[in-house]
Protein backbone atom coordinates (compact mmCIF):
# COMPACT_ATOMS: atom_id res chain seq x y z
CA UNK A 1 0.00 0.00 0.00
CA UNK A 2 2.60 2.54 0.76
CA UNK A 3 4.20 2.25 -2.58
CA UNK A 4 0.65 2.61 -4.34
CA UNK A 5 0.66 5.77 -2.00
CA UNK A 6 4.23 6.71 -2.96
CA UNK A 7 3.67 6.40 -6.75
CA UNK A 8 0.05 8.74 -6.61
CA UNK A 9 2.17 11.12 -4.14
CA UNK A 10 4.86 11.39 -7.05
CA UNK A 11 2.18 11.56 -9.85
CA UNK A 12 0.10 14.38 -7.98
CA UNK A 13 3.72 16.16 -7.72
CA UNK A 14 4.53 15.87 -11.46
CA UNK A 15 1.02 17.10 -12.30
CA UNK A 16 1.10 19.80 -10.02
CA UNK A 17 4.77 20.95 -9.13
CA UNK A 18 3.79 23.81 -7.12
CA UNK A 19 2.75 21.57 -4.40
CA UNK A 20 6.41 20.09 -4.40
CA UNK A 21 6.68 22.65 -1.55
CA UNK A 22 4.32 21.23 0.55
CA UNK A 23 5.40 17.99 0.51
CA UNK A 24 6.95 17.37 3.92
CA UNK A 25 7.96 14.12 6.15
CA UNK A 26 6.32 12.48 8.84
CA UNK A 27 8.17 12.90 12.28
CA UNK A 28 7.73 9.22 13.13
CA UNK A 29 7.16 7.32 10.66
CA UNK A 30 9.38 9.34 8.13
CA UNK A 31 6.54 8.72 5.24
CA UNK A 32 5.71 11.86 3.35
CA UNK A 33 2.49 13.28 2.75
CA UNK A 34 1.34 16.67 1.74
CA UNK A 35 0.60 19.72 4.17
CA UNK A 36 -1.49 22.66 4.27
CA UNK A 37 1.03 25.64 2.94
CA UNK A 38 0.65 27.12 6.03
CA UNK A 39 3.24 24.50 7.38
CA UNK A 40 5.34 24.36 4.88
CA UNK A 41 7.87 25.47 7.47
CA UNK A 42 7.98 23.23 10.12
CA UNK A 43 9.50 19.66 10.91
CA UNK A 44 7.96 18.46 13.64
CA UNK A 45 4.43 17.50 12.32
CA UNK A 46 3.23 13.95 12.04
CA UNK A 47 1.22 12.25 9.26
CA UNK A 48 -2.88 12.00 9.42
CA UNK A 49 -2.85 8.34 8.98
CA UNK A 50 -2.45 7.57 12.51
CA UNK A 51 1.09 8.83 13.85
CA UNK A 52 -0.99 12.38 14.77
CA UNK A 53 -3.30 10.55 17.18
CA UNK A 54 -0.95 8.11 18.35
CA UNK A 55 1.48 11.48 19.49
CA UNK A 56 -1.90 13.06 20.41
CA UNK A 57 -2.98 9.93 22.82
CA UNK A 58 0.37 9.41 24.74
CA UNK A 59 0.79 13.53 25.28
CA UNK A 60 -2.37 13.63 27.05
CA UNK A 61 -1.64 10.47 29.12
CA UNK A 62 1.45 12.33 30.18
CA UNK A 63 -0.18 15.30 31.08
CA UNK A 64 -2.54 13.52 32.75
CA UNK A 65 -0.09 11.27 34.59
CA UNK A 66 1.56 14.47 35.73
CA UNK A 67 -1.27 16.30 36.95
CA UNK A 68 -2.52 13.58 39.10
CA UNK A 69 0.82 12.86 40.22
CA UNK A 70 1.26 16.45 42.11
CA UNK A 71 -0.49 17.28 45.40
CA UNK A 72 -3.18 19.15 44.04
CA UNK A 73 -4.08 16.84 41.47
CA UNK A 74 -4.48 13.95 43.92
CA UNK A 75 -6.08 16.39 45.78
CA UNK A 76 -8.79 16.86 42.77
CA UNK A 77 -8.58 13.01 42.00
CA UNK A 78 -9.27 12.04 45.55
CA UNK A 79 -12.65 14.64 45.72
CA UNK A 80 -13.55 13.59 42.48
CA UNK A 81 -13.47 10.14 43.55
CA UNK A 82 -15.15 10.32 46.97
CA UNK A 83 -18.68 11.98 44.97
CA UNK A 84 -19.13 9.16 42.60
CA UNK A 85 -21.85 6.52 43.84
CA UNK A 86 -20.70 3.50 46.54
CA UNK A 87 -23.32 1.60 46.20
CA UNK A 88 -23.30 -1.65 44.30
CA UNK A 89 -25.84 -2.08 41.20
CA UNK A 90 -26.55 -5.88 41.07
CA UNK A 91 -26.40 -6.69 37.30
CA UNK A 92 -29.94 -7.47 35.75
CA UNK A 93 -31.19 -10.81 35.67
CA UNK A 94 -31.41 -12.05 32.35
CA UNK A 95 -35.34 -11.65 31.01
CA UNK A 96 -37.18 -14.45 28.76
CA UNK A 97 -38.17 -12.12 25.70
CA UNK A 98 -35.70 -12.54 22.52
CA UNK A 99 -33.74 -9.56 22.10
CA UNK A 100 -33.77 -8.10 19.15
CA UNK A 101 -30.82 -7.76 16.80
CA UNK A 102 -28.78 -4.88 17.16
CA UNK A 103 -28.94 -2.70 14.02
CA UNK A 104 -25.28 -1.66 13.58
CA UNK A 105 -24.94 1.65 11.27
CA UNK A 106 -23.63 1.58 8.37
CA UNK A 107 -19.88 3.26 8.85
CA UNK A 108 -18.96 6.46 6.21
CA UNK A 109 -16.88 6.35 4.13
CA UNK A 110 -13.28 5.94 6.07
CA UNK A 111 -11.81 7.83 8.57
CA UNK A 112 -12.72 11.96 8.97
CA UNK A 113 -9.24 12.37 9.77
CA UNK A 114 -8.65 11.03 6.40
CA UNK A 115 -11.29 12.48 4.92
CA UNK A 116 -10.06 16.06 6.26
CA UNK A 117 -6.49 15.71 4.60
CA UNK A 118 -8.14 14.26 1.32
CA UNK A 119 -10.12 17.46 1.46
CA UNK A 120 -7.30 19.35 1.83
CA UNK A 121 -4.78 17.78 -0.61
CA UNK A 122 -8.11 17.96 -3.15
CA UNK A 123 -8.71 21.38 -2.40
CA UNK A 124 -4.80 22.31 -2.96
CA UNK A 125 -4.62 20.11 -6.27
CA UNK A 126 -7.84 22.29 -7.82
CA UNK A 127 -7.23 25.53 -6.75
CA UNK A 128 -10.21 25.96 -4.69
CA UNK A 129 -12.58 24.96 -1.37
CA UNK A 130 -13.35 21.47 -1.54
CA UNK A 131 -16.45 20.40 0.73
CA UNK A 132 -16.32 17.89 2.93
CA UNK A 133 -19.55 16.27 1.86
CA UNK A 134 -18.24 16.36 -1.88
CA UNK A 135 -15.23 14.59 -0.20
CA UNK A 136 -17.41 11.60 1.23
CA UNK A 137 -19.73 11.50 -2.15
CA UNK A 138 -16.53 10.95 -3.75
CA UNK A 139 -15.34 8.49 -1.71
CA UNK A 140 -18.44 6.68 -1.42
CA UNK A 141 -18.82 6.03 -5.15
CA UNK A 142 -14.76 5.70 -5.56
CA UNK A 143 -14.92 2.68 -2.80
CA UNK A 144 -17.51 0.94 -4.16
CA UNK A 145 -16.50 0.31 -7.43
CA UNK A 146 -14.22 -2.98 -8.26
CA UNK A 147 -10.74 -2.42 -9.38
CA UNK A 148 -10.06 -2.26 -13.43
CA UNK A 149 -6.69 -2.99 -13.06
CA UNK A 150 -5.96 -6.70 -14.77
CA UNK A 151 -4.80 -8.81 -11.72
CA UNK A 152 -4.07 -12.27 -10.95
CA UNK A 153 -7.28 -13.86 -8.71
CA UNK A 154 -5.21 -13.92 -6.09
CA UNK A 155 -4.15 -10.66 -6.40
CA UNK A 156 -7.37 -9.43 -6.25
CA UNK A 157 -8.08 -11.43 -3.25
CA UNK A 158 -5.50 -10.47 -1.16
CA UNK A 159 -6.26 -6.83 -2.12
CA UNK A 160 -9.83 -7.21 -0.68
CA UNK A 161 -8.64 -9.24 2.73
CA UNK A 162 -6.76 -6.39 3.14
CA UNK A 163 -9.16 -3.58 2.79
CA UNK A 164 -11.92 -5.71 4.44
CA UNK A 165 -9.81 -7.96 7.49
CA UNK A 166 -12.27 -10.99 8.98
Amino acid sequence: MVLEYYWLLRSVLRAKPVLRACRTRCRHCRIFFLTHPRNVCRRDLRCPFGCRQAHRKRASAQRSAAYYGNAEGKHIKSRLNQRRPRKYCAPEPPSDRPRAPAVRPRPGPGNPTIVEHVRMVASLMEGRRVSRRAIQQMLATVLRQHTMVRRRRIDQAVLWLNEHPP
